[in-house]
């Protein structure tokens, strides 16, 4: 299915890689965070290569809500308790330059990607004292938040808290702009990476650094991002007919709702779960109920779906991609902010790549570890790998997921096969859809 960003933009397709080729940095991974990256590369005048295993943004750029925006729920009383104050000033202070560095790049190219500048708020149906705590938390930190309770939503919230002069835009008007003077490569599928050399099912590129950019890390080891994290999917419906909410909005509930509108049209998003742990009743049927509900002269005209990679600490991995790689990089974990931290880490990344130290960096590195951030995550990740890779042991064999053997489970939503363990996805025939696998699905 399109979503309302692929319907409305089609991205120039791009050749195959013909030829072994040297450049300076290759970028693995043509998505916003991506392309990003080699743009302020290439403006730094890196040669640079983007090499994409399928089309442009045909992952989950195409799939985001597309907010730009330094409120990621309720994060910054979080972050503060768990990490301190320095690291989540870090945090905010990156996010929002990312802000200010689109700002910047659609001025500066006169980029018409329907930019609009929104509030954002996080609201709760309940739990007033959890959003009084986020609002000094930001207040705290710098961050010019408010306190609420009136908000553009069709029904009644305990609380909200309100970050003014955010924003969203349509990313591939966006990309479209950016990636016309970039070298892309697609359908060139980066099979290894052994030092500075990439083998791909196209040819050979060598460079002198190496950024994975493919949203989930194809490489297991050295990094282990497969044991760091997991990955939620999430629904999206769009309606036409339904009042503009003017500004974007989350539920600090998990099981409740964000809205966000484009073009005359109302997003309404929510129904998420972990990837391959669907709960049996369709994700779509209850933003459709919702919608009839709080909307009911409405009429839906597009549906689809995301899947966001999330950390054991709920913090993007963005730097080296382990202590012995000095020369690979990666970006990865953004959670449901892909946007604004696609910005953060190619901002993160250019430096680096560059030479330059970057003052925000610490807080993303992929080498730390927060104990009490991370603890929640990490058991609950532990245990549906377990679960997972011992599914087959006391039962008939299933198909199981090619790439480390996990137990994958039917996603009525989708008609897919999608895997508990680390998020890889099939088609109902068991062709591949998304990493971190590489393979098809493995037979029954």
């Amino acid at each position: 299915m399109k979503s309302i960003w692929s319907e409305s933009c089609s991205l120039p397709k791009r050749d195959s890689l013909k030829d072994d080729m040297v450049v300076e940095t290759v970028v693995i991974g043509a998505g916003m965070a991506g392309l990003l990256t080699a743009y302020l590369l290439q403006k730094e005048g890196m040669k640079v290569a983007v090499l994409e295993a399928a089309e442009t943004a045909s992952g989950v750029t195409k799939n985001t809500t597309a907010k730009v925006t330094i409120q990621h729920n309720l994060i910054y009383n979080s972050l503060i308790q768990n990490i301190g104050e320095e690291q989540a000033k870090q945090y905010a202070d990156a996010n929002q330059k990312a802000i200010e560095m689109y700002r910047s790049i659609i001025s500066e190219n006169d980029i018409d990607c329907d930019w609009e500048t929104k509030p954002a708020f996080v609201y709760s149906l309940n739990r007033m004292e959890d959003i009084v705590a986020e609002t000094n938390a930001a207040l705290s930190l710098g961050i010019p938040a408010e306190f609420t309770t009136s908000t553009g939503l069709p029904f009644e919230v305990k609380a909200a808290v309100k970050f003014s002069n955010q924003a969203q835009f349509h990313p591939l008007k966006f990309i479209q702009a950016i990636s016309k003077d970039l070298e892309i490569y697609e359908n060139t599928k980066a099979l290894i990476v052994r030092g500075d050399s990439i083998v791909t099912n196209r040819g050979r590129v060598t460079a002198d650094k190496i950024v994975i950019a493919t949203h989930f890390p194809f490489i297991n080891v050295p990094g282990w991002y497969f044991a760091r994290m997991h990955q939620d999917r999430s629904y999206v419906i769009a309606l036409e007919n339904a009042e503009d909410p003017n500004g974007m909005y989350i539920d600090a509930d998990p099981d409740g709702y964000s809205f966000r509108s484009y073009a005359g049209l109302l997003l309404i998003g929510g129904g998420g779960h972990r990837s391959g742990k669907h709960p049996g009743t369709s994700s779509y049927e209850k933003l459709r109920a919702f919608a009839k509900k709080y909307y009911p002269n409405s009429c839906e005209v597009f549906h689809w779906s995301a899947q966001d990679c999330v950390s054991w600490d709920n913090i993007p991995y963005i730097g080296k991609y382990s202590s012995s790689t000095p020369n690979l990089f990666v970006a990865t974990g953004f959670k449901k902010w892909g946007m604004t931290t696609s910005m953060v880490a190619a901002m993160i990344l250019s430096d680096k790549i560059c030479g330059r130290t970057h003052k925000n960096a610490e807080v993303f590195s992929p080498q730390r570890f927060h104990a009490s951030a991370s603890a929640k995550n990490l058991f609950t990740d532990a245990g549906q790998s377990v679960a997972g890779l011992t599914a087959g042991l006391f039962s008939p064999p299933k198909r199981k997921c090619a790439h480390l053997g996990c137990r994958v489970y039917w996603n009525p939503d989708e008609e897919t096969w999608d895997c508990p363990c680390h998020g890889s996805r099939y088609t109902k025939d068991g062709k591949l859809i998304s990493n971190p696998t590489l393979k098809d699905l493995k037979s029954k």
